[in-house]
């Protein structure tokens, strides 16, 4: 956890879990990496942030497919934006409860093509996002590039966060409403 980041019990917690998990199980020391992680994680406790992306009715999108037509449909920052949220959307669900996608990651079966898909959606949302310059840079090209590159191994590291806090705490994570 970078040292500018504001100090709260949850965010300290989250950014432990996923540095621990990084570092030690995943084998990556990437600072940047693990704080936006960590915002993920902090982020995605809410399920209106986790379905925060609407369509011109304002009405929720929940799926991914939906979801890229929207980004699509936009322009500048704001398809930035939708596209990022795909990255993580795919990445959170992909990483922290796959087997919300219908599968088990170390069980192979024809399940398993939902959570290639995930995958492929958020590599290529990242990637597009990565492309779409924004005036405000708080999430630099190169990060948004990084996950496209690592989508895998950064579902694997959310993977080991999730077993670490099962460990922990003895339960999930649990999506507040």
């Amino acid at each position: 956890m970078t040292a500018n980041r504001p100090r709260a019990p949850l965010r300290d917690y989250f950014a432990g879990i996923a540095e621990y998990a990084f570092q030690t199980r995943v084998g990556i020391a990437d600072p940047p990496l693990i704080d936006y992680i960590s915002d993920l994680l902090i982020r995605f406790i809410r399920a209106d942030s986790l379905y925060n992306v609407r369509d011109l009715g304002g009405r929720r999108i929940g799926e991914v497919a939906l979801m890229m037509a929207e980004a699509e449909a936009r322009i500048g920052e704001a398809r930035r934006e939708v596209h990022r949220h795909i990255g993580d959307f795919t990445l959170f669900w992909a990483g922290v409860y796959p087997e919300a996608l219908g599968c088990q990651r170390d069980q192979p079966t024809e399940k398993q093509s939902q959570f290639i898909d995930y995958c492929t959606h958020g590599k290529r949302a990242y990637q597009i996002a990565s492309t779409i310059p924004a005036e405000d840079e708080k999430v630099r090209r190169e990060l948004l590039q990084r996950l496209s590159e690592e989508f895998e191994l950064c579902a694997f590291g959310l993977s080991e966060a999730r077993k670490e806090w099962e460990r922990r705490d003895g339960g999930g994570l649990v999506v507040i409403d």
